[in-house]
């Protein structure tokens, strides 16, 4: 009797799983893509509404910070600020709506390593702040004056910004298991940390106790090189947080990487 025996080819994904890379970042973005008006135009709308309402109710009232216009320092912030909320809510929510429905299957039985679901989540995350902070801009431009100083520094701290918020929000999705865990997070971790930052306000005006607190807050540093780069102007040393929300994102990076790789909460 001849048994017709089948060879199976083995497919060879390499160093990198290209692909799956790919894909899973692809669906990061149109995650978030397919529900647009909720995830980009609704926070953009906002900073407009938040802009127009400080500009009429304070504008007129409030004197030159660092030689500039209230309006004009405000605009920064409020772009940033939008950066931040939108990169923690993509990757912490994507986190914790896979843990609910059950089908955090779907990213860990592919052959996807720990750097690749690391990439991928913080990518879209990345992706959908910087989405948000470009519209921010140009919406900001149309009723206000928008100018660009350093584009280097507008860059660099947009770019580490999101990817910061990216990481916290994976982390907090990974221990979490409720959205309720995401609100505690928020209210009582980000939301402070972003109050004491400078985003509405120069943190010359803040008692010395709280100024000093705001040299250790990498989101004032963030937003005050970030505003640089529109503006000229800052409260703290511009290389110094370029440097320090880096070793910051390097740290973060490394715990997050860690803790994709030991399954933590994810597997178990």
């Amino acid at each position: 009797m001849h048994i017709e025996q089948k060879s199976f080819q083995v497919r060879n994904i390499g160093v990198v799983n290209w692909l799956g890379l790919w894909t899973l970042f692809s669906k990061e973005v149109k995650r978030f893509v397919n529900v647009g008006f909720q995830t980009i135009l609704a926070p953009i709308v906002s900073a407009l509404m938040f802009y127009l309402i400080f500009k009429f109710a304070f504008g007129t009232s409030r004197p030159v910070i660092h030689g500039i216009s209230y309006a004009q320092f405000l605009v920064p912030g409020l772009i940033m600020m939008g950066m931040l909320n939108q990169a923690f809510a993509n990757t912490a929510s994507s986190m914790i709506i896979s843990k609910v429905q059950g089908n955090s299957v779907d990213f860990l039985m592919p052959p996807l390593s720990a750097l690749e679901l690391f990439l991928a989540f913080t990518g879209g995350a990345a992706m959908r702040g910087l989405i948000v902070g470009v519209g921010t801009g140009i919406a900001l431009a149309i009723i206000s004056t928008v100018q660009l100083y350093h584009l280097s520094a507008i860059i660099w701290f947009a770019t580490n910004a999101v990817i910061m918020m990216a990481i916290i929000g994976l982390l907090a999705g990974i221990s979490g298991n409720r959205f309720d865990h995401l609100a505690a997070v928020q209210n009582f971790i980000l939301l402070p940390l972003t109050m004491l930052s400078g985003t509405f306000y120069s943190i010359t005006v803040l008692p010395q106790a709280f100024q000093t607190f705001s040299k250790f807050n990498p989101f004032f540093y963030l937003i005050d090189g970030f505003r640089y780069g529109f503006t000229g102007v800052s409260d703290g040393n511009v290389l110094v947080g370029a440097v320090f929300v880096a070793v910051v994102n390097i740290i973060l990076a490394a715990i997050c990487y860690a803790v994709l790789a030991s399954g933590w909460r994810l597997k178990s």
